[in-house]
């Protein structure tokens, strides 16, 4: 795929996480990395003695009729060397997140590992003696659950640039109770910090090679990769997961936040299996091949301020004209950047920065949106929520360039 031209602005906005990292990423050497794929628990371990007295953060609850399981997989791609770190084979952490019978057992699923919670501080500019609040925080998923029973569509999440696979949990876990089976991936070396087996905690070389002049087009390729990647690992007469005959492998979609996003075009260009994409608040980096997604939906879904048409961000309009299946452009009022991630939620939880749009109706139109659009494409469900403006979510627009 060739890249799209692109202003400045377009790059800040791709790249808005970039920035704080790269001081905590230079000073770290890339460790080595686990010689062979493997399932590893989903069960994080004990949380440190901060945890004692901490108030966890409050995780807003799915709504789906579906109670939650989660499993955790580590894969190496031992056909692809890391586009960061040449000398070492193509990682992945991926984390399952999917309906579960109503019987089943297990403890929740821990929010972080205890050595991504000091990270997540940090980034955020929080005292570290509130690490506790972090490592103290669980999921609405529990390890180990029994699926429930029949085959459920799958949709595979990507992160933003920087940000670990947690950072859409609140995503994942409606999407899980609705009933799909969710696969949120942390790309290695891509985020500010994710926890590797073998006590490694990868950083983001990536962002060094971003702020040095590496094009956007270089992490959206790779991850598409890596999406076909797990779709060959979860799929066929021998998955990975022991849980895969859950998937209905004709119903697959993926949706990302900013790089993430763009990275789901890419996806639905390199991989047919891929159903339909949406792009929260992401600067497109590549182009579509003159077939653009074979008829394929897609949704576009961002911040108003930055994704309106003729706006910040001039490569949606550029991407627009090429999507040639079903598509909706819709903007959102009051949103930032990170609205689109479980940052608001956070920093609610925090006393930090919040944008003119609550956390509460943040997730909500999220979720909303993002659901509706894979209940239509994947399940055949009408979603009048998707026709045009409601009174119901007076910040959403609909453009129609």
């Amino acid at each position: 795929m060739r890249t799209l031209s692109r202003t400045a602005t377009a790059v800040a906005l791709s790249l808005a996480l970039v920035a704080p990292l790269a001081a905590a990423t230079a000073a770290q050497a890339a460790p080595t990395p686990s010689a062979v794929s493997a399932s590893v628990s989903a069960s994080i371990g004990a949380s440190s003695s901060a945890s004692i007295g901490a108030e966890p953060i409050q995780l807003p609850r799915p709504t789906g009729p579906y109670t939650l399981g989660s499993d955790t997989l580590h894969l190496v791609d031992h056909s692809r060397r890391d586009p960061w770190v040449p000398s070492q084979d193509r990682e992945l952490m991926v984390t399952l997140t999917y309906p579960a019978a109503r019987s089943a057992s297990g403890r929740p699923a821990a929010y972080t590992t205890p050595a991504e919670a000091p990270v997540l501080l940090k980034e955020l500019g929080v005292d570290p003696a509130r690490v506790g609040d972090v490592e103290a925080t669980r999921t609405h998923a529990r390890t180990g659950a029994r699926p429930a029973p029949g085959k459920h569509p799958l949709i595979v999440l990507s992160p933003g640039f920087g940000a670990p696979r947690y950072s859409l949990t609140t995503l994942a876990e409606e999407l899980a109770s609705r009933g799909y089976v969710v696969a949120s991936l942390d790309h290695a070396y891509e985020s500010l910090g994710t926890s590797f087996p073998g006590g490694r905690l990868l950083t983001c070389v990536a962002c060094t090679a971003m702020e040095n002049g590496a094009p956007g087009s270089r992490v959206t390729e790779a991850r598409a990769a890596d999406v076909s990647y797990l779709l060959d690992r979860l799929s066929g007469p021998h998955p990975v997961w022991r849980h895969a005959g859950s998937i209905d492998e004709g119903r697959i979609g993926m949706a990302g936040h900013s790089i993430g996003g763009a990275a789901a075009v890419a996806a639905l260009a390199r991989d047919g299996r891929v159903d339909a994409g949406v792009n929260m608040d992401g600067a497109f980096w590549d182009v579509l091949p003159p077939t653009g997604l074979d008829g394929r939906p897609f949704l576009m879904l961002g911040a108003d301020d930055g994704h309106r048409p003729g706006g910040k961000d001039r490569t949606w309009d550029a991407m627009w004209p090429a999507l040639d299946g079903w598509k909706r452009w819709l903007t959102v009022a009051g949103a930032e950047h990170l609205t689109f991630s479980d940052e608001p939620v956070i920093a609610a939880h925090f006393g930090l920065h919040q944008p003119a749009l609550p956390a509460p109706r943040a997730v909500e139109l999220v979720r909303t949106y993002v659901g509706a659009f894979f209940d239509q494409e994947l399940r055949g469900r009408a979603r009048p929520v998707l026709a045009g403006p409601t009174a119901a979510h007076p910040e959403v627009t609909f453009n129609s360039p």
